[in-house]
C-alpha cells in the first residue's frame, strides 16, 4: 500500500512538473507568436543593445507599439534592460532563449547526444 502511495505521489509531482514547463513553454511561444516581436528579437539579435527610439525607426512602427511588445518580451526573460538617463535600452538575453530551447528540447524528449 505504502508503494502505491510513492507512486502516486511520484505521478503527481512529475505532472506538476510538465505542468510548469508547459506553461512555460506555452508563454515562450506565445511571445514569439507575434510578427513585430520576432522582427524585435531579430534586430535586437542583428544589432545587439538599441534604444528604444532607435528600434521605432528600425521597424517603422509606433513608439507606444513597440514599448507595449517589448514589455511582453521583457517579462517572459528574452530582453535585459538598461536604463541610461531618459532612454531606455534593450539587449537580447541570449541565455533565456537557450534555457527556452533546452527546455522545448528536454520537454521533447531530445538529448545531446543525438
Amino acid at each position: 500500500m505504502e508503494q502505491i502511495k510513492i507512486l502516486r505521489e511520484k505521478n503527481v509531482t512529475e505532472h506538476d512538473n510538465v505542468s510548469a514547463e508547459i506553461d512555460d513553454l506555452r508563454q515562450y511561444f506565445r511571445a514569439l507568436s507575434g510578427a513585430l516581436r520576432l522582427r524585435l528579437l531579430r534586430e535586437l539579435a542583428l544589432e545587439g543593445e538599441m534604444s528604444v527610439s532607435r528600434l521605432v525607426a528600425a521597424l517603422r512602427v509606433s513608439q507606444p507599439l513597440v514599448s507595449w511588445h517589448l514589455r511582453f518580451l521583457k517579462r517572459i526573460g528574452l530582453l535585459h534592460l538598461r536604463r541610461a538617463g531618459r532612454q531606455v535600452y534593450y539587449s537580447l538575453n541570449r541565455a533565456q532563449l537557450k534555457h527556452y530551447q533546452g527546455l522545448l528540447a528536454s520537454f521533447l524528449g531530445e538529448n545531446d547526444s543525438a
